[in-house]
């Protein structure tokens, strides 16, 4: 059986399968799509208040493409021609020259404030110089004489010079069996004290002054009493200690002679105790108290 042969028809031949757009159209379809982009920066170029162009709407075409239509077509001619032209323009204009910036002023340089009196200098006037260099002694209206000042020189004499010296009123019996007793206390120590006509020897329990109390400054004040008077080396001290410590004594033996000098003149009284002999001192060491260590101090606290 022969095979059935189709005749080929002359169109079929010459038909493609698909059309191809011609160079016109591609041109075309580029321009309409470049088209909103263009339209997009426009917009944003443009002042506010400006609404952008819309874009020209592409009518359809037959077989299958899009024919941009002749609005759309001259938007995008005029598109590329704006971009063009500005990129000319910019070319031709001469770049704008900077403007000259102010010249800045520079600060002033911070001075120091200066210190008051700084430009002085310092004047040092010695003592007994008059400052004004006027040779003459000044008097102060306002000062107030005392009755202890010495005539004629207009100076007082210092308080510690008038305790140094000695009694000159001083009027002791030194007959050989004059015996004169008082008792001095001190702290807890007692000085039992006898004065006799001597030749200025310190007995304490058998022991001389500078083996019972080796310290000058105890020495010292032991003997102060018989200084003021004036009777040091006329009179013998002797004398039973016992309690307290050896400050405690001395200070107890240095009353209990002041009391036998008493004794010895009773008109020695004011200037005895214008000194503080007669006074009896009783500073002494405060007792401990219950729930503290010493008589003051406190354990320590502890918060937590």
């Amino acid at each position: 059986m022969a095979d059935e042969q189709t005749p080929e028809t002359p169109d079929s031949a010459e038909t493609p399968a698909h059309a191809v757009p011609t160079e016109d159209a591609r041109e075309i379809a580029g321009s309409a799509e470049d088209a909103p982009l263009e339209a997009a920066q426009e917009a944003q170029e443009s002042p506010a208040g400006q609404s952008p162009p819309e874009p020209a709407g592409v009518e359809p075409a037959g077989e299958g493409h899009a024919v941009p239509s002749a609005d759309a077509q001259e938007i995008a001619g005029s598109a590329e021609d704006a971009a063009l032209e500005a990129a000319q323009e910019a070319a031709e204009t001469p770049a704008a020259e900077p403007e000259p910036a102010e010249a800045e002023e520079e600060p002033a340089p911070r001075e120091k404030p200066s210190v008051p009196g700084a430009h002085l200098e310092v004047d040092i006037v010695p003592e007994g110089v008059d400052p004004l260099g006027r040779g003459e002694e000044y008097a102060d209206p306002y000062a107030v004489e005392d009755e202890g000042e010495q005539a004629g020189t207009g100076e007082e004499p210092e308080q510690d010079e008038i305790i140094s010296e000695p009694i000159s009123t001083a009027a002791i019996d030194l007959a050989s069996g004059a015996r004169y007793r008082a008792t001095g206390k001190r702290k807890t120590a007692i000085a039992r004290v006898t004065l006799r006509p001597g030749t200025g020897s310190y007995l304490i329990n058998g022991k001389t002054l500078e083996d019972h109390f080796p310290r000058i400054t105890l020495q010292r004040n032991i003997r102060q009493p018989l200084e003021t008077v004036g009777y040091q080396d006329r009179m013998d001290v002797v004398a039973r200690l016992h309690g307290g410590g050896i400050s405690a004594q001395a200070g107890a033996l240095r009353h209990g002679v002041s009391r036998a000098l008493l004794e010895a003149d009773p008109n020695l009284r004011g200037e005895l105790k214008r000194r503080g002999f007669l006074t009896r001192d009783s500073r002494a060491k405060e007792r401990k108290k219950a729930g503290l260590k010493k008589a003051r101090k406190r354990p320590q606290f502890s918060k937590r």
